[in-house]
């Protein structure tokens, strides 16, 4: 629904909002029974007054309906990312908030009194009572505690590849130079770029449970599990089953490795050996293709774009770290493939709980301020106040660090106010009858992402 009323890139209302319109969606969406509603205007994070004043008229015309607003959940430029990212804030809100107080209350139960953290999609955690405010956050948090996972075991400057081998999906993210790499453009949920600042990841379809079949004509080797792989009492081979065979790796019972194998073997008139081997290559084949394509993506970002004009050639891995259960069955072979060095760990089982574990909270602040106009708008929780026509770059540098400060105390977070980094610092000036009137400011502040400072790595 779109309802006529406008800010420009000011803050500055340019059209006001039509309250009939608003009273008429309000109708709409009562007959239609829906009780969530998103709220997002252009440039809201500039001025807030409009989503303000619709949530208002919504609510007095349907109390029951529950609304989310844009300014509140997001603040960066790009409307349609802050829409998407409200939307599925309001769909998540309430499922969001019962799972956290199931958590709050198996804690509590068991006597259990210290602080719960959540991990976000961006690598860092955020206190369980917040994540209630951000459920959308929390978005790829299982992939980023892989990537976090794979940091931990490492914690060096070399290029590695990630890849997290589960049951059924494989997530793959880089670590540039002992950095995760980022997505610029935030998580991508659904085909719909997101404000969730997220680790450039990927998700495949394919793990060590996928069930392998014979089609009639080929080979096939998932998306789909059909139980534990036969090793492990399944009744349908797996590619922990080819590599249990090939490899003699003494998972579960090998020999419940090759009676299911012998099985589809005899279906597809393949030998047991070369059918295991198929399989193997097939899962290879594909990981390779989806590493490389990642690269291809990965190359798209700016942090990967620099370094490649700093070291003027292209990145490659130093080696693959595997994580997950099977990863010393599948990355060894990959890494052979990619020619580079393989990292299977005595924790590479567990790394995606160390990850998850040893990652320290993140926080960030955007802040735009405009001395003509004497106001300032930061893109978390809709902060706004007064600036000074007089203040410049290190006033609002300093502006900036106390909203920091004073966020992080609020979250449970402020022993890491001090450990923050400047990402942004940008100033223009606004020019009117060939004089200076004020200026624009945008500070960017962040708790960058880390491991907590009690961890000094594994051995």
């Amino acid at each position: 629904h779109i309802v006529d009323g406008a800010i420009d890139f000011r803050g500055r209302e340019t059209r006001r909002v039509k309250k009939a319109e608003v009273q008429a969606v309000a109708a709409r969406l009562e007959a239609e029974g829906i009780k969530k509603a998103a709220v997002v205007g252009k440039f809201s994070q500039r001025n807030n007054k409009h989503e303000q004043e619709v949530k208002s008229l919504l609510q007095r015309e349907y109390p029951e309906l529950d609304v989310v607003l844009g300014h509140e959940v997001a603040g960066q430029l790009n409307f349609l990312r802050r829409a998407v990212t409200t939307y599925y804030t309001a769909m998540t809100a309430e499922h969001w908030q019962r799972f956290a107080g199931e958590i709050q209350e198996a804690i509590s139960k068991r006597g259990i009194e210290a602080p719960i953290d959540i991990l976000k999609a961006d690598g860092g955690t955020m206190p369980l009572q917040v994540s209630v405010r951000y459920p959308c956050e929390t978005v790829f948090s299982g992939p980023a505690a892989s990537a976090m996972g794979g940091y931990a075991l490492t914690i060096d400057d070399l290029t590695s590849v990630v890849v997290d081998i589960g049951g059924t999906t494989t997530d793959l993210a880089l670590i540039l130079e002992g950095r995760p790499l980022y997505a610029s453009k935030g998580a991508v949920i659904n085909h719909r770029y997101t404000h969730v600042r997220s680790f450039a990841v990927r998700s495949l379809a394919l793990g060590g449970d996928s069930a392998v079949r014979w089609d009639g004509q080929e080979i096939t080797v998932g998306p789909d599990r059909q139980g534990a792989a036969a090793c492990f009492g399944g009744t349908i081979p797996t590619p922990t089953d080819a590599f249990n065979f090939l490899q003699g790796a003494k998972i579960g019972d090998p020999e419940q490795s090759q009676q299911a194998l012998q099985r589809l073997a005899d279906e597809s008139g393949l030998g047991v050996e070369e059918l295991a081997q198929k399989i193997v290559d097939i899962v290879t084949n594909r990981l390779v293709w989806n590493v490389d394509d990642m690269f291809k993506t990965w190359e798209q970002e700016p942090a990967y774009k620099v370094w490649e004009i700093v070291h003027k050639r292209k990145v490659s891995p130093d080696r693959v770290i595997g994580i997950g259960a099977a990863a010393g069955s599948f990355v060894p072979e990959l890494a052979r493939r990619l020619n580079c060095e393989s990292l299977v760990h005595r924790y590479s089982p567990v790394a995606n709980a160390l990850g998850a574990c040893v990652a320290r909270p993140t926080l960030s602040l955007l802040l735009h301020a405009d001395t003509e106009r004497g106001t300032y708008a930061a893109d978390v929780e809709g902060i706004t106040g007064k600036v000074s026509k007089r203040d410049q770059l290190e006033d609002i540098k300093k502006l900036v660090q106390e909203h920091m400060q004073k966020l992080a105390e609020e979250r449970g977070i402020g022993k890491y106010a001090g450990e923050y980094e400047f990402f942004m610092e940008e100033q223009f000036n606004m020019i009117r009858g060939w004089s200076t009137t004020g200026k624009l400011f945008d500070v960017g502040i962040q708790i960058a992402p880390g491991v907590i400072e009690q961890f000094k790595g594994v051995k």
